[in-house]
């Protein structure tokens, strides 16, 4: 048995928005044996052009019922049927969202007309519910309302199911098909083509432009996990609305996954990735001398008039940086600002400072360590990161010269990583950025077995 379900909204995601009328009928694959409709307070405004669209105002439904009234009504009709709509996870992430917050749980099978009609019926101009009814000689009224778009659709799906040669519909209710998590308009054989290895993904609309990047360890399971969870997020929906194509690029590590993925959004700025496009290093390490003659080391926000020694994106890096500085090189904890209030200067009392913040050290002697300090962090070396290839015949590579970025791709496993002008011929120059730097750096730190320190420091000009 189906429930097939129409809903209007005020807006395109169940965790912000609300139901203004829902429509179901019962559909025993002959004939609708049961029908339910009604306009439902959302409780919130319902915005202009969605008015305009649909034709509900806020007058039509303050006396409507809210959601959580009709909610046992709605459940039960629910209960055990096939849930079918026109782009069904958009209807299925209202309904279930709505139920759960009136204390009722679904986890129905589902079906989506318009994945069904492109399988079933492919070579259509358009699939949109309009256009397809259109397409099929389906008249149809009250457009944009719960009630006429549900007789549409019923229409619809009782030609698909007179016509699915291939029993598409039941192989797409199999517990092992992936048909009714994704998007309406990706066809399966793109998900299936994914491989479970380290990789970035894309997400392409209608036309083919990239509107999402991302990595994953798992490029199969990361994308399955964006449609299959529960989610009532904008960026679910729009993913589900807008993903017409997915396309994939295998990396051997997760670590080259993270990078090409900057290097990807730096380049294309898709419309739905939002983390990195703001990513800039937000904090520095200032030095300056104070009115005694000592040069000072604080970490601060970046400001446009100042030049930091080094900048780092969380404070927590500068922090770490400070204190191994401060180790290294025997500097005051209090003259670094790492240490304040009255009490004694804990780099005397662990043998570390030589006095400077009670002036026991002359400024030029504490100064010297100070500047050592500073070129210690401007001096960066040269070295690769080197880790299993794509087969077994290569090896990956990932290129820092002077402490940057340059370049990563894949080497026979014959050749020497001892030369940088060698690897530099072998690699694909990147354009770096502060996060790529600090994943690399990081990377390094916590992996020190897979870094290669190379010598020879006569380097061809990067990008």
């Amino acid at each position: 048995m189906y429930a097939i379900v129409d809903i209007e909204t005020t807006g395109g995601y169940a965790a912000a928005h609300g139901i203004t009328e829902i429509s179901i009928h019962i559909f025993d694959g002959n004939k609708v044996i049961e029908k339910f409709e009604t306009l439902i307070n959302p409780q919130q405004p319902i915005p202009r052009y969605i008015q305009a669209m649909t034709g509900i105002t806020d007058e039509m439904v303050a006396d409507a019922p809210l959601f959580e009234e009709v909610a046992e009504n709605i459940y039960a009709l629910l209960t055990d049927k096939i849930f079918v709509a026109h782009n069904v996870n958009f209807d299925y992430s209202f309904v279930k969202s709505h139920l759960e917050q009136a204390g009722f749980s679904i986890d129905a099978r589902k079906l989506c007309t318009v994945r069904l009609s492109r399988k079933i019926l492919p070579g259509f101009p358009s699939y949109s519910l309009g256009n397809l009814c259109h397409s099929l000689g389906i008249t149809m009224n009250n457009r944009h309302r719960a009630g006429g778009d549900t007789e549409a659709t019923v229409k619809v799906f009782s030609h698909l199911l007179k016509n699915d040669k291939e029993q598409f519909i039941q192989k797409s209710l199999q517990r092992n098909s992936k048909e009714f998590i994704l998007p309406p308009n990706v066809p399966k054989e793109h998900f299936d083509q994914l491989p479970y290895t380290p990789g970035v993904y894309y997400f392409h609309d209608e036309k083919g432009k990239i509107i999402y990047v991302g990595k994953a360890r798992n490029v199969r399971y990361r994308i399955n996990s964006h449609f299959s969870n529960n989610s009532q997020s904008r960026q679910k929906q729009n993913f589900l609305r807008h993903t017409y194509s997915i396309s994939h690029q295998p990396c051997a590590t997760e670590l080259m996954a993270h990078i090409l993925e900057s290097t990807e959004i730096k380049k294309l700025w898709p419309i739905f990735n939002y983390s990195q496009k703001g990513w800039e290093d937000t904090y520095g390490i200032f030095a300056y001398e104070d009115q005694n003659g000592y040069m000072r080391l604080a970490i601060e926000k970046n400001k446009k008039h100042l030049t930091p020694v080094c900048t780092f994106h969380r404070l927590i890096e500068g922090h770490d940086m400070m204190r191994k500085m401060i180790r290294d090189f025997q500097l005051c904890p209090k003259l670094c600002f790492m240490q304040t209030g009255q009490e004694k200067c804990e780099g005397i009392k662990e043998s570390y400072c030589k006095g400077a913040c009670e002036q026991n050290e002359t400024p030029l002697r504490y100064n010297y360590r100070v500047l050592e300090a500073i070129y210690s962090l401007q001096t960066k070396p040269s070295f690769a990161i080197i880790e299993e290839g794509l087969n077994a015949d290569e090896q990956s590579c990932i290129l820092v010269i002077k402490g940057k970025f340059y370049g990563m791709g894949y080497i026979s496993t014959e050749v020497q990583v001892t030369d940088l002008e060698t690897l530099q011929n072998l690699l694909t120059p990147y354009k770096e950025n502060n996060y790529i730097s600090n994943l690399i750096n990081s990377y390094a730190l916590k992996y020190p077995g897979k870094v290669r320190i190379l010598e020879n420091e006569t380097v061809q000009s990067s990008h």
